[in-house]
């Protein structure tokens, strides 16, 4: 079982859009019941928040849900629960390891660490474009899956 907690700043944005796009593509390779797939916040501004309206619309567009999701705050229990903690950008990197204090096993990573590019996923809070910010988080989703999918064989 591969427990993956993806993890931005409010929980409402990249971090849920990471979450249902990850679970999509793990459904439509019929690997549901190899994940359990999570995403929470390193801040407690938006507890209990909704997915923020544009972020459920682009998900929506490439027809993915995430009805019920609700903001939750990552926690120092998380570090043992999950293999791959994934933030979204390096500040989110650096608010985790205040969380957990140190990773010892290599579990926290940026999540496009693993794509041909690294690099943060572009925050779309500031920017509004919600399209950049999906395509980095499916490009990052695609590349985590392939290369834990790799490592597996």
């Amino acid at each position: 079982m591969t427990k993956i907690l993806f993890v931005c700043h409010g929980n409402i944005c990249r971090s849920p859009m990471a979450e249902f796009i990850m679970k999509k593509l793990v459904r439509e390779r019929g690997l549901e019941r190899g994940f359990v797939i999570a995403s929470a916040a390193t801040s407690r501004e938006e507890l209990g928040n909704p997915v923020y309206p544009p972020a459920r619309r682009i998900l929506a567009q490439h027809g993915i849900g995430c009805s019920g999701k609700t903001a939750v705050q990552m926690t120092k229990a998380d570090y043992d629960k999950y293999d791959f903690i994934l933030a979204m950008d390096n500040m989110n990197l650096r608010n985790i390891m205040r969380i957990i204090r140190s990773d010892p096993q290599g579990k926290v990573s940026l999540l496009l660490d693993f794509a041909p590019d690294p690099r943060p996923v572009a925050d779309p809070w500031y920017t509004g474009d919600f399209e950049t910010a999906y395509r980095d988080i499916e490009e990052g989703c695609m590349a985590f899956l392939n290369q834990i999918r790799a490592e597996e064989l």
